[in-house]
């Protein structure tokens, strides 16, 4: 089981219909696409930025192995590390751009598959009793007193 995030729009409210055509699921783990086509597969995923750093850092990396004489195994393997963390890391950076982009994760799921996870997102999105409650801000006994500095109780001592 893998898990999945939904990003909406800002505008979409839970149980209306309205905004889940445009609805992006994100897959958490490992991205192989990402690993082979890394930059590629940023400019598929209109990722502008991200592909410019991950395309740029890429290069750079090549120009030092050869700046520093590297065998070809040393600048493989190195290539290859690099490949593998932004396989790691391209699903949270699309997750992030998603976020600064103005759609938050709204939900998350479990699901085997895209299919099942977009068929598990859809169901709870509509139906607000199988909708997780939304979390609430704990509530504390000193909430109406303002906390200035690191260390209240210090300051109502004086």
């Amino acid at each position: 089981m893998r898990s999945y995030t939904l990003h909406l729009p800002p505008e979409a409210r839970p149980g209306e219909a309205y905004g889940l055509d445009r609805a992006v699921i994100v897959q958490d783990g490992f991205s192989w696409p990402a690993f082979a086509f890394s930059v590629a597969w940023f400019l598929f995923h209109r990722l502008w930025l991200a592909a410019l750093i991950v395309g740029l850092s890429l290069a750079v990396v090549a120009g030092l192995g050869h700046l520093l004489g590297l065998s070809r195994i040393a600048a493989t393997l190195i290539s290859l590390l690099v490949s593998i963390l932004i396989g790691l890391e391209a699903s949270s950076l699309r997750r992030w751009t998603l976020a600064r982009r103005g759609w938050p994760a709204r939900d998350a799921v479990l699901a085997g598959s895209p299919a099942e996870a977009e068929a598990r997102v859809m169901a709870r999105w509509l139906d607000p009793a199988t909708r997780p409650p939304a979390p609430q801000r704990p509530a504390f006994a000193g909430e109406r007193d303002p906390v200035i500095g690191l260390f209240p109780a210090s300051e109502a001592a004086r």
